[in-house]
């Protein structure tokens, strides 16, 4: 790389680390920044992956406090998200590069509208718990949450952008409302999964690692100082701010892609 493209690539990852750590929907300013720089989409999607990975999980270290307050929960997305990572990283090794940005918009435009409309889901599925005779007072998670997290997982480990936005938009659905703690299982989530997403990509030698080690010194800063901030934010201002980057990037993808 020269100079331009590495300012490029450190530049998007920082703010993708960010980004991940308060929102999600980082990898769209990672995954744009190695594609300028020349990487095919599939290997720039694992090298993403590997440079986001150190970031993600120093975001589930900043909230680990919020995180573990729902313990056998947490134990049982660390242990979906490592399955879903393995099966989703295997799905991208095995799609062409043609096929693999087709989807992109499709994904994102699902997971936005998932989150944005989360609350009327959620209150939905309360009402027919209750004409099941369930009731509404149960405890957020469950089996169905955990295979509904599976699938966020498999997604993820397929391809990160969005996964943010999905997997927040899981956990609403789901019955969780306290946006940190939300925010604090995201981080957690998230960090398994590159993990182990990243471990099949390295097997594979899918990886671009000059690019990769650029990202994994900005991303992890950027991770850092986003969990930081986002303890900080109003929860209107979080779920606002989802909202908003879900819808740009859906946007963008869109027009770039089938324009």
């Amino acid at each position: 790389m020269d100079l331009a493209l590495m300012l490029l690539v450190a530049g998007g990852a920082f703010l993708a680390g960010g980004m991940n750590a308060m929102a999600g929907g980082g990898t769209f300013f990672s995954f744009p920044a190695l594609l300028v720089a020349g990487v095919p989409p599939v290997m720039a999607n694992a090298t993403n992956t590997v440079g986001l990975c150190p970031a993600s999980l120093v975001s589930a270290w900043a909230y680990r406090r919020e995180a573990l307050r729902h313990g056998r929960w947490a134990l049982l997305l660390i242990v979906v998200s490592l399955i879903g990572g393995i099966v989703g990283g295997l799905l991208l090794l095995a799609t062409s590069n043609a096929a693999f940005s087709k989807l992109i918009p499709w994904l994102l435009l699902i997971a936005t509208a998932l989150f944005a409309f989360s609350g009327q889901i959620s209150r939905g599925l309360a009402r027919l718990r209750q004409r099941l005779g369930r009731g509404a007072a149960a405890a957020p998670g469950g089996p169905g949450g955990a295979l509904f997290q599976l699938a966020v997982a498999i997604y993820g480990g397929f391809f990160g952008a969005g996964m943010g936005i999905l997997t927040l938009a899981a956990l609403s659905i789901q019955g969780f409302d306290d946006i940190q703690e939300i925010n604090a299982l995201k981080n957690l989530t998230s960090g398994i999964n590159y993990a182990v997403s990243s471990a099949t990509f390295i097997i594979a030698g899918a990886i671009s690692w000059p690019h990769a080690l650029v990202m994994l010194v900005t991303a992890m800063a950027g991770g850092w100082a986003g969990a930081s901030l986002a303890r900080r934010l109003p929860a209107l201002w979080l779920r606002r701010l989802v909202v908003a980057v879900g819808s740009g990037l859906t946007l963008i993808y869109f027009i770039k892609i089938y324009f």
